[in-house]
C-alpha cells in the first residue's frame, strides 16, 4: 500500500499542472466559440491534431527510453543517458523545423491552412521545441521533483491563456478605445493566428525555465548506448504515431470523409468543441502517467511479488477513480456544458462514447508495462497498428453516413479492442495477476448507475443534477465498501517538494 501512496501523491501533484492546465485551456473554449465560427474553430482544431502528431514523432519514444536506460543495471551513469538523448533529440528537433521552413508553402495547404504559412512556422517552432523540453520535464520525473515540474508546466500555462486573453480579448476592445496602445503587436485580421503564437511565447519561456535541467552535467554522446536506445524506443515511435493517430485520424480525416464539403470544418469544429467537454478523462489518465511509467520501472527493480500487487492495486485504483470521473461528468452535463457555446450543443451526444473510450485507453496503458518491463515492446506496436487499422476502417465506413458521431464510436471500438488484445497477451508473456471480475464489477456498476440517471430523468436540470448526487455518493460507499478502504486511507500523508 505504501508503494500506491507514492504513486497517488506524485500523481496528485502531476495532476495539479495537468488537471489545472487542462481545464484552464478548457475554459478558453467558451472564448473560441463565442469569437470565432465553427469553421475557423474547426481550422484550429484540425492544426492542434497534426501537431499532436508530429510531436510523438519528434520525441519517437525517448522519454520512456530515458527511464529504462537510466534504471538499467548495465548503465552506472543516469546523466550519460539524459545526455544522449538530449543531443539525439536536438539535433532531430533542428532537423524538422529546418524542412519545414525549406516546404514552407506546401507544409502550409496541407495543413489546411491556405497562405497563412505564419500558422504553420509558428507552430512548428513551437512542436520543435516541445519535442526538446519533454526530455528535461522527463528528467524532473526521474529526479521525483513533481513541485518543480508541475510549477514549470503550470507557468507555461499562465502564459499561453494571458496572452490568449490578450490577444482576443483586450486587444478588440483597445482597438475601439485607444487603437495606438496595440496597433503595433495587434491585427484584427490575423484571427486565430494569435492562438497560435500564444502557444509559441509560451513554449519559448519553458525552456528558458528547463535551462538549469540542462546545465551541471558533462554533455557526451555514447553512440553505443543511443543504438540500444533507439533500438528500445522505435517500437514505441511505431507505437505513439498509431496511439496518436488512433487520437487525430478521426479529426484528419472528417473534413475529407463528410459528404457535404461546405459542412466539413463546422463538424469538426462541433466534434472539436464537445471533445474538449471528456478531456477531464485525458487529464486524469496523463497526470497518471506522469507517475505511473518512473514508478513501474522502480517498482521493477525490487525483488518479490509486492511489486505484482503494486501494480494490481494500481489498476484497481485506475479504475474506480475514472469511473467516479466518468459519473461527475455525465451527472453534471447540464452545467458543464456551458463551457461551450449553446450553438455546439449538438455534439453533446459524443461525450459519454468519448470518455468511455478514453478510459479503455487508459486501461491499456496500465497493461502496457508487462511488455515494457520484458523489453517486448514491439507488441505495444502490433496493438497499436492494429487500433489503428480498426479507426481508419470504421472511420471511412461510419463518417460518411454519420458525421462526427462515427469518429466517436470508432475510438470506442479502436481502444476497447488494443485493450482487450493486451491483456489476454499479456496473461500468457508476462501475467500480472489483476483481479479482472473485481474491476468488471466497477465499471459495469458504473455505467449500470448512469443508466439508472438517464432513466429517472424529469426534464428539470436542476432536480436531475440533485437526484444523481446521492447515486453518485452511493457508488463511491459501494466501492469503498468492497475495497475495505475509508476515504482518509486513500490522501497522501504529505507531498514531495
Amino acid at each position: 500500500m505504501g508503494a500506491i501512496k507514492s504513486l497517488a501523491k506524485d500523481t496528485a501533484v502531476y495532476g495539479l499542472s495537468s488537471i489545472i492546465g487542462r481545464f484552464l485551456n478548457w475554459c478558453l473554449v467558451p472564448l473560441y466559440t463565442i469569437k470565432f465560427v465553427a469553421a475557423e474553430y474547426g481550422v484550429v482544431t484540425y492544426v492542434y491534431s497534426i501537431v499532436a502528431l508530429a510531436l510523438i514523432i519528434l520525441t519517437y519514444g525517448m522519454e520512456t527510453g530515458f527511464f529504462r536506460f537510466a534504471n538499467h543495471e548495465r548503465y552506472k551513469n543516469p546523466m550519460e543517458v539524459y545526455s544522449t538523448a538530449l543531443i539525439s533529440l536536438a539535433v532531430s528537433s533542428s532537423l524538422f523545423m529546418g524542412l519545414v521552413l525549406i516546404f514552407l508553402p506546401q507544409v502550409s495547404h496541407a495543413m489546411q491552412c491556405g497562405d497563412h504559412t505564419e500558422y504553420v512556422w509558428m507552430m512548428a517552432l513551437a512542436v520543435a521545441i516541445d519535442a526538446f523540453t519533454c526530455l528535461p520535464f522527463s528528467f524532473l520525473r526521474y529526479k521525483h521533483q513533481p513541485i518543480r515540474f508541475a510549477t514549470i508546466k503550470l507557468i507555461n500555462i499562465a502564459v499561453n491563456i494571458s496572452l490568449n486573453l490578450f490577444f482576443i480579448l483586450l486587444c478588440p476592445w483597445l482597438m475601439t478605445q485607444a487603437p495606438d496602445v496595440v496597433s503595433w503587436c495587434y491585427s484584427p485580421t490575423f484571427g486565430i493566428g494569435y492562438i497560435f503564437a500564444a502557444n509559441l511565447v509560451a513554449s519559448a519561456l519553458t525552456l528558458l525555465l528547463l535551462i538549469p535541467q540542462l546545465r551541471g552535467f558533462r554533455w557526451t554522446f555514447n553512440k553505443h548506448l543511443w543504438r540500444e536506445m533507439i533500438f528500445y524506443s522505435l517500437p514505441l515511435l511505431v507505437l505513439g504515431v498509431a496511439g496518436i493517430m488512433n487520437q487525430t485520424v478521426d479529426k484528419i480525416l472528417l473534413p475529407w470523409l463528410v459528404t457535404d464539403k461546405a459542412d466539413a470544418m463546422t463538424q469538426l469544429g462541433i466534434y472539436g468543441a464537445n471533445y474538449k467537454i471528456a478531456i477531464v478523462m485525458v487529464m486524469f489518465i496523463q497526470a497518471f502517467r506522469f507517475a505511473y511509467e518512473p514508478f513501474i520501472f522502480a517498482q521493477n527493480k525490487q525483488q518479490g511479488t509486492d511489486k505484482l500487487q503494486a501494480f494490481r492495486d494500481a489498476m484497481t485504483y485506475f479504475v474506480i477513480f475514472s469511473m467516479v470521473i466518468f459519473l461527475g461528468v455525465m451527472f453534471y452535463l447540464p452545467v458543464l456544458r456551458y463551457f461551450i457555446s449553446p450553438h455546439y450543443f449538438s455534439g453533446l451526444k459524443v461525450v459519454p462514447v468519448i470518455m468511455i473510450a478514453e478510459f479503455f485507453f487508459g486501461i491499456f496503458f496500465n497493461l502496457s508495462l508487462w511488455y515494457k518491463l520484458t523489453d517486448r515492446t514491439y507488441w505495444g506496436m502490433i496493438f497499436s497498428l492494429g487500433g489503428l487499422a480498426i479507426t481508419l476502417t470504421l472511420n471511412i465506413l461510419l463518417v460518411p453516413k454519420f458525421g462526427y458521431m462515427g469518429c466517436a464510436w470508432a475510438a470506442l471500438a479502436c481502444y476497447g479492442t488494443m485493450m482487450v488484445a493486451s491483456w489476454i497477451v499479456g496473461k500468457i508473456c508476462h501475467p500480472i495477476g489483476y483481479n479482472v471480475p473485481r474491476l468488471a464489477l466497477y465499471f459495469f456498476s458504473a455505467i449500470g448507475v448512469w443508466i439508472v440517471s438517464i432513466l429517472i430523468t424529469t426534464g428539470n436540470h436542476w432536480i436531475d443534477m440533485a437526484i444523481r448526487t446521492p447515486l453518485l455518493i452511493a457508488y463511491i460507499w459501494f466501492v469503498l465498501k468492497h475495497q475495505h478502504l475509508s476515504i482518509e486511507s486513500l490522501i497522501p500523508n504529505r507531498l514531495s517538494l
